[in-house]
C-alpha cells in the first residue's frame, strides 16, 4: 500500500513544483507514492468567465492529453510508469516552457515524452482516445470527494486506505525543499493534515515560482 497518493494534472506549476518535494521525500526515506490523476480540463469545463479564454482552455486540454496516455500506461505498465510520464511531462512543461508544443502537435509531442521515460512510443496514440476520459472524470471526482470541490491542483492523501487517511489540497509551495528542509515540511505537513478537526490554513501571497 502505497504512502502518499498524489492526484496531479501535468500542466499545473504549482502541482510540479509540490511533485519534486514529495519525489524528494520519497528518494530520502523509501516511501511509495501513488499517481493518480485530476483533471483541470474537466473542474473547468462548464466555466463561462471572461478568464477562462480559449487559451486557458488549451492548456488544460494539454493536460487531459497528458491524462489519457498515462491511463494506458497505468494499464500496461503500472505506477511507475505514470510518475516517470509525469516527470518527463513536467519537465518539459514547465522547466522547460515548452506546454504549448503539445497542443499544435499532441501526439507527436507525447512521443518525445514517451521516449524520455523510457515507455513505448506507440502509447502515444492514446492522446486522442476518449475512453479514458471515464477513469480521468472518476479520479477527479474521488480526489474532490476527499477535500471537497473548491480546491485545486494539487491534492494529496497521506495513508490511504487506513485508519489514519487524511486528504487536502497543496501544499502550494514556491521552490523544491530538499534534503533536511524536504523532511521537516513533510513532517510538518503528516501532523497538520491528520490532525483531527484540521480544516484550513492558507494565505494568497505568493513568492515567484522556482522550478529548479
Amino acid at each position: 500500500m502505497a504512502d502518499l497518493e498524489f492526484f496531479f494534472d501535468a500542466v499545473c506549476p504549482w502541482a510540479w513544483v509540490t511533485s519534486r518535494w514529495v519525489e524528494e521525500v520519497r528518494t530520502l526515506r523509501s516511501y511509495e507514492v501513488e499517481w493518480r490523476f485530476i483533471s483541470l480540463k474537466m473542474i473547468n469545463q462548464d466555466r463561462t468567465d471572461d478568464w477562462y479564454t480559449p487559451r486557458y482552455r488549451d492548456v488544460h486540454m494539454a493536460g487531459l492529453y497528458v491524462h489519457r496516455v498515462a491511463d494506458e500506461v497505468r494499464q500496461q505498465l503500472g505506477n511507475e510508469g505514470v510518475g516517470s510520464l509525469y516527470a518527463a511531462c513536467g519537465t518539459a512543461f514547465h522547466n522547460q516552457q515548452r506546454r504549448e508544443e503539445i497542443t499544435a502537435a499532441p501526439e507527436a509531442f507525447m512521443v518525445e515524452m514517451l521516449t524520455t521515460a523510457g515507455l513505448p512510443t506507440a502509447l502515444a496514440a492514446h492522446v486522442h482516445d476518449e475512453s479514458h476520459d471515464a477513469y480521468v472524470q472518476a479520479e477527479t471526482e474521488l480526489a474532490f470527494s476527499r477535500t471537497g470541490k473548491d480546491v485545486g491542483t494539487p491534492i494529496i492523501t497521506f495513508h490511504p486506505g487506513t485508519d489514519a487517511e487524511a486528504s487536502f489540497f497543496g501544499p502550494v509551495i514556491a521552490r523544491i525543499p530538499r534534503g533536511d528542509e524536504a523532511l521537516r515540511l513533510w513532517d510538518a505537513i503528516e501532523v497538520i493534515a491528520t490532525t483531527s478537526g484540521m480544516a484550513e490554513l492558507k494565505r494568497s501571497n505568493r513568492a515567484a515560482i522556482q522550478f529548479d
